[in-house]
């Protein structure tokens, strides 16, 4: 980083120098890649130490300044000011960089979305009581009614079985 100094008022002694160089040493970090300028403007105005940090960096132009009765303590505060501005803007090139695309644009026209096809719901059939018959029974009573299998409890063991038209035009026989 390359400094320049102007002093009004006040001699620009290599102590001031130091203390500010110090202070930027510490946030050089965050003006990495293309080199920066800073410009220290400092005076002194009826016992008030007022500094001025112009930093010139990338396209953009960073200033802060502050005005205090120690010259020491109002570089300070300003160095303090141009690393808030400085972490802003490093963070505004990060997320520019990362290019993150908006919801609109990642979602294709709604022209070329086929509307998805209605999944299979389910429908409460009616209730009915569970009669105990036999299997023979149970594949005669399946050939009076329409429907493609019938729940019944086995008369030979007291359990629930299901019983179905198979496609081949015999009957298949579910027992848990």
């Amino acid at each position: 980083m390359k400094f320049e100094y102007t002093g009004r008022h006040i001699d620009v002694t290599a102590a001031l120098k130091t203390h500010v160089e110090e202070h930027f040493s510490r946030i050089n970090h965050l003006f990495d890649g293309k080199p920066a300028k800073a410009h220290v403007i400092i005076e002194v105005e009826r016992g008030r130490h007022r500094s001025e940090i112009i930093v010139k960096w990338r396209n953009d132009i960073l200033t802060a300044n502050s005005s205090v009765n120690d010259m020491y303590q109002s570089l300070s505060q300003t160095v303090d000011k141009i690393e808030k501005q400085a972490l802003k803007l490093k963070n505004k090139v990060i997320d520019k960089s990362h290019r993150a695309k908006k919801v609109s644009a990642v979602t294709p026209p709604a022209d070329d979305v086929a509307p998805a096809p209605a999944s299979p719901r389910i429908i409460s059939a009616r209730r009915y009581a569970v009669k105990p018959l036999t299997g023979e029974e149970a594949a005669m009573q399946l050939d009076v009614e329409e429907n493609q299998f019938l729940v019944f409890r086995n008369a030979e063991n007291e359990r629930i079985s299901v019983i179905y038209k198979r496609k081949d035009g015999n009957y298949g026989l579910i027992q848990p």
